[in-house]
């Protein structure tokens, strides 16, 4: 977190929490016809990655090594899903994780930020650092999907006991990296560079969240343990799972292609008096409902949504507990995504002086808190048009395209800050389905079609092998 929550925690508490972690991941099934749109303006031909001499072998090696450990990787997945663990709390996938990379032969590091894994694969051939990043929590979701190998697991999330799902495909993140290393680990002695496999922890948010925010979060805290120095890391590339697009397909963004999340509190002082006598009190409710209605002029009055598109939206409204009572006082929370960090801190402001004004007029105060959760996941043009060619010729001709813009969001943004950083989709919806149609991730009936797997093995390699030779 950019900010503590250990002040002035509002009575909603646990709906916060639970806003929380709906922020972190929410992935919306994007007509298919969007990407393909998108993709009409992509190059038709399929352009070489690189012109070095090795490109070209390195590329076939990791395309018959991908094919060769595809069953495993499968096989991976399979396990990870029906054994799921929430935030902070993965301990059989870090192990499972940890053990892999040490029979690869690498440097490892264990109980970053609490649970995530660290691996170190240093290259035959000096060169830059490339990390690789995949998340490992689950989520508190019941499975509704009839496989063998769906989830019965059971935790607690917010002090009540619940069922637990890789109901966001993180489960297919850890498996894609597992191979991963497993095919550049193969090829240590070729590779111009080194390689960080890091196993984030918490994305969604830490299972055992509370209300003094001094829980471990993801990405934030990994990169506060070094993750991303020792050495150094020149560029990192990470991936998602979507429901948006089918198997295999490859989808991706220049600049701004995940929205910033934040969330705010706003508590509204009123004074309680009788329903048949509102004058001799201060209605909150009245007040508060102004403000929800204000908040929204932010956006379509205020702010200059012809730069980037912006959200507000008041999740929570809660006050009163009997219907002619007014009553002392309301909260409410809400969310707001942006893409512009300029814009992203204007609206902050303007929540605060709308919500204020506003109570002020009524005669009274509002006490308005706004956290910043996560970055806009923006990836930087140059590096993005660098390494295009390599996702093109991973999907094939046809299976890939422009994705448009999610307001998501993903605290992959937050090893952006570090060093350049990509990050794209790939497809997981069976082809022929429409995935308009498709349950979306987050959904207790989320599936993925574990054909699509091995195009994500194939890119993360492709791409770090690419951009190794590309700085030589």
């Amino acid at each position: 977190m950019t900010a503590s929550l250990s002040t002035a925690w509002p009575r909603t508490a646990v709906a916060s929490a639970t806003s929380v972690l709906l922020a972190a991941c929410l992935w919306t099934a994007a007509p298919l016809a969007q990407a393909q749109n998108a993709a009409a303006v992509a190059p038709t031909a399929i352009a070489p990655a690189t012109s070095h001499p090795a490109a070209q072998a390195l590329q076939a090696q990791i395309d018959t090594r991908a094919k060769t450990i595809e069953q495993q990787l499968i096989a991976w997945r399979r396990d990870i899903h029906q054994h799921p663990e929430m935030g902070n709390l993965e301990t059989r996938t870090a192990a499972l994780v940890a053990a892999h990379l040490r029979k690869l032969g690498m440097e490892v590091k264990t109980g970053v930020a609490v649970t995530g894994v660290v691996g170190l694969l240093k290259g035959g051939k000096p060169g830059p650092v490339v990390a690789l990043r995949a998340d490992m929590d689950a989520l508190p979701v019941k499975e509704q999907v009839d496989v063998p190998f769906a989830s019965k697991a059971k935790g607690v999330f917010l002090g009540k006991d619940v069922d637990v799902m890789h109901a966001c495909g993180h489960d297919a993140h850890v498996a894609i990296l597992m191979a991963t290393a497993e095919v550049l680990a193969g090829m240590k002695e070729q590779l111009p560079g080194s390689v960080k496999f890091i196993f984030q922890p918490a994305e969604e948010t830490p299972a055992t969240f509370e209300p003094d925010g001094q829980k471990i979060w993801g990405a934030k805290q990994m990169i506060k343990e070094g993750v991303m120095q020792n050495p150094k890391v020149d560029a990192v590339f990470g991936l998602h799972v979507s429901s948006s697009y089918p198997a295999g397909w490859i989808a991706w963004r220049p600049g701004p292609a995940m929205a910033a999340a934040d969330q705010f509190w706003i508590d509204v002082q009123g004074k309680q008096t009788h329903g048949a006598r509102p004058w001799q009190g201060i209605d909150p409710i009245v007040t508060g409902s102004q403000i929800v209605m204000g908040l929204q002029t932010i956006i379509s009055r205020q702010s200059n949504i012809a730069l980037e598109p912006a959200v507000i939206t008041v999740g929570t409204f809660h006050g009163g507990n009997r219907m002619n009572i007014v009553p002392d006082a309301v909260s409410m929370t809400g969310t707001v995504r942006t893409y512009d960090e300029g814009m992203k801190k204007d609206i902050h402001q303007r929540i605060s002086t709308t919500a204020t004004n506003i109570a002020e007029s009524a005669g009274t105060t509002a006490k308005v808190k706004v956290v910043e959760l996560y970055n806009a996941v923006v990836n930087p043009p140059d590096l993005t048009a660098q390494m295009a060619p390599t996702l093109q010729r991973v999907a094939g001709s046809g299976n890939y395209g422009v994705m448009p813009k999610a307001s998501a969001s993903e605290d992959f943004s937050f090893y952006q800050q570090e060093a350049p950083g990509l990050f794209f989709n790939l497809g997981v919806t069976p082809k022929g389905t429409e995935p308009a149609k498709a349950a979306p991730n987050h959904s207790p009936h989320f599936y993925v079609d574990e054909s699509g797997l091995i195009y994500g093995v194939r890119a993360l390699a492709s791409l770090t092998v690419d951009y190794m030779l590309q700085k030589q």
